[in-house]
């Protein structure tokens, strides 16, 4: 998909296009997001959070209106698309982890995410997760009240994205085919990186093992039938976990990812080995200085950096690339993933390009390639502005595949 706003800057475009695709589960409108978009100057970190900000604040303010007159669908409505628009405000912040707009934004998008939570029929409800010594926030969700045990998806975004986001993402059309979602913010992510430091780890089965004692824990869980999705880089790590945790039904990665040591060794001019030495040595100033120069020349590089070392503890730029090393499914652990496997695939995901081929090609399980085309509208990392479609046809073939296990 050609880009409307933002030619020359991939990264802005990107997320402008998400915000696009949240429209079609309540999570923006498209005249909110075409004059906010308008007023950003392209590439200015802070001009995108001043206007997203901006905007985020009027619709809070429209939300709260509604509500104090009684208007809960209106006051609804309004609550979730100001929770995503602060979501964005802060997206570009994470160069600098005391910047105080990151918590600001941040908390601003979970107390409205919360508000309109309130407001559904029946109540989307906050639930915090054991956890180590402490907690993962998550969202339960219900097809209904009669407090039957259904099959439940338990989902996570990825690399950048929130819990809360995944109401748009995944949890409002798993909900409107009747099943219930359980979402949560894993080790990295928000809900866990800005209040409690917590960063990424690539042994996710180690998150997802608990998240999975509390759903079973549920009585409106059905124990037989869940299946876990992953999104954007989940669609690394929800394999991962189902290599080691035998509980799921089924797994949805959403777009698959087989090895993140390709994006980290893919712009050098070396190979494999030779990158992966150089990135873990002690010293290397000629690297060092090659990975600045790819930020400078890159806006995508930039933003991939300030946001990787902010949530995979990173000191250093080529430090956080050798991070990237550790989060793969080779050596066999794709092979031990036995149960089916949905693997989505864009073909101008500017993140994973080919990843979603290498994750199918080396899985033994019962597994699906689902490819989407730019035909569709479909073409963007994780079909980003094509939300019905996609879900449409995830969700189809995670029917089939309950129904089987039922």
């Amino acid at each position: 998909m050609e880009p409307l706003f933002f030619p020359h800057n991939p990264s802005f475009w990107f997320e402008t296009l998400r915000s696009f695709g949240h429209i079609a589960y309540g999570g923006a409108d498209f005249g909110e997001v075409v004059v906010t978009t308008q007023r950003i100057t392209a590439g200015d970190y802070d001009s995108w959070h001043d206007e997203w900000l901006a905007t985020a604040d009027r619709v809070a303010d429209e939300g709260r209106t509604a509500l104090a007159g009684g208007h809960r669908v209106s006051a609804r409505d309004a609550f979730l698309r100001a929770s995503n628009y602060y979501r964005s405000a802060e997206f570009f912040l994470h160069g600098d982890a005391t910047d105080p707009r990151i918590l600001h934004a941040y908390d601003a998008s979970v107390r409205c995410f919360r508000q309109a939570a309130a407001l559904f029929t029946p109540v989307i409800e906050p639930v915090k997760i054991p956890y180590e010594d402490t907690v993962l926030p998550g969202y339960l969700y219900r097809a209904d009240d009669s407090g039957a045990a259904r099959p439940t998806v338990v989902m996570f975004n990825g690399f950048d994205g929130t819990a809360e986001e995944m109401h748009f993402g995944g949890a409002a059309a798993a909900v409107e085919r009747g099943y219930n979602v359980l979402s949560f913010d894993g080790p990295g992510q928000p809900g866990t990186r800005h209040h409690h430091g917590l960063v990424f780890r690539p042994d996710w089965e180690n998150a997802v093992g608990p998240v999975l004692d509390y759903a079973l824990t549920r009585p409106e869980v059905d124990p037989a039938r869940v299946a876990l999705l992953g999104n954007s880089m989940g669609g690394l790590l929800a394999p991962r976990a189902a290599a080691f945790e035998h509980r799921l039904a089924a797994v949805i990665a959403l777009d698959g990812v087989y090895d993140l040591g390709d994006m980290a060794t893919g712009f050098l001019s070396l190979d494999r080995a030779e990158a992966e030495r150089r990135l873990r040595a002690d010293r290397d100033p000629e690297l060092d200085a090659a990975v600045e120069a790819a930020m400078a020349a890159s806006p995508k590089i930039r933003w991939l950096v300030d946001q990787g070392m902010y949530v995979m503890g990173a000191d250093t730029p080529r430090g956080l690339f050798a991070t990237f090393l550790d989060y793969h499914l080779r050596d066999g652990i794709a092979q031990k993933i036995t149960c089916p496997t949905l693997v989505c695939s864009a073909p101008d995901d500017v993140f994973f390009e080919g990843q979603p081929e290498l994750l199918h090609e080396h899985l033994t399980c019962p597994k699906t390639l689902l490819e989407f085309t730019s035909a569709l509208g479909a073409d963007a990392h994780c079909q980003a502005g094509a939300q019905r479609l996609a879900f449409a046809r995830v969700y189809d073939w995670l029917d089939d595949i309950m129904t089987e296990s039922a």
